[in-house]
């Protein structure tokens, strides 16, 4: 049977990704109208020079754009705020720990969110414990 198994491909990921999502509670996805979640294997090298990355495997995801907090009415039009999930980096992480991948992906997922609402740890967590 294990001989059948395989990783998921970057469609199948993003799939996982969005049906976590709507399993996050209610409140937490309503503060994230426009936001848009993409999965990809790994960051570009732009952004693995701005966030100084030495490997690739480095960064399991990213928030791009200009969060919550720091977002007014008078705002120019941007670019929409994006969440990434790296697809390689994160299945080299499950590969070396004994979680579910489903829980590592919702993790980054709702950490890279979190960086949206200028969440703190300890508030991620409790958004995480909430899922169903």
């Amino acid at each position: 049977m294990w001989t059948d198994l395989k990783a998921p491909s970057l469609a199948e990921m993003e799939a996982v990704a969005h049906t976590l999502f709507e399993r996050l509670p209610k409140r937490f996805r309503d503060l994230c109208e426009g936001v848009i979640i993409r999965v990809e294997d790994f960051p570009s090298d732009e952004v693995l020079d701005e966030m100084e990355c030495e490997s690739e495997f480095d960064l399991l995801g990213l928030f791009q754009g200009v969060g919550l907090p720091h977002q007014s009415n008078s705002d120019i039009v941007r670019l929409p705020n994006m969440v990434w999930l790296y697809r390689r980096p994160i299945l080299d992480y499950w590969a070396e720990h004994e979680e579910q991948l489903g829980d590592i992906v919702r993790h980054v997922l709702v950490h890279e969110i979190g960086h949206h609402l200028g969440l703190s740890d300890d508030d991620m967590a409790a958004i995480e414990a909430g899922a169903d």
